[in-house]
């Protein structure tokens, strides 16, 4: 979708929703940021499969979006946490009647295949 898309203010409320949270890991960080402030090598951790790289450009770009807060400690060696803001909160609370129907989805796939 596209970085630019997440800017753009002539779109529908839901590509505007969309455009946030587009991409491999976001929801995920989303739901892991739930449940509390992280620190990013704890994210990366709970999300072995996300280089260190996307981990960063992610929570960047959700920070730019307004859904995480970034607060950095002046202390040796340095310390990050990463949190939800209000808004990001909003979107999490948002995105579980999305949650609830996708599981619905998967249940009645699973059991399609089951009875085939």
């Amino acid at each position: 979708m596209g970085r630019v898309r997440a800017r753009d203010t002539d779109v529908c409320g839901v590509t505007a929703a969309v455009a946030v949270i587009d991409g491999k890991w976001k929801t995920l960080l989303l739901w892991l940021l739930e449940s509390g402030p992280h620190r990013p090598g704890e994210l990366r951790r709970k999300v072995p499969a996300i280089s260190e790289k996307v981990l960063t450009q992610a929570l960047r770009e959700m920070e730019s979006d307004g859904l995480v807060h970034r607060e950095a400690f002046d202390v040796v060696p340095p310390k990050t946490v990463y949190s939800l803001t209000d808004e990001g909160r909003e979107l999490s609370v948002a995105l579980a009647a999305v949650s609830e129907w996708g599981h619905r989805r998967l249940d009645r796939l699973a059991a399609e295949q089951a009875a085939s």
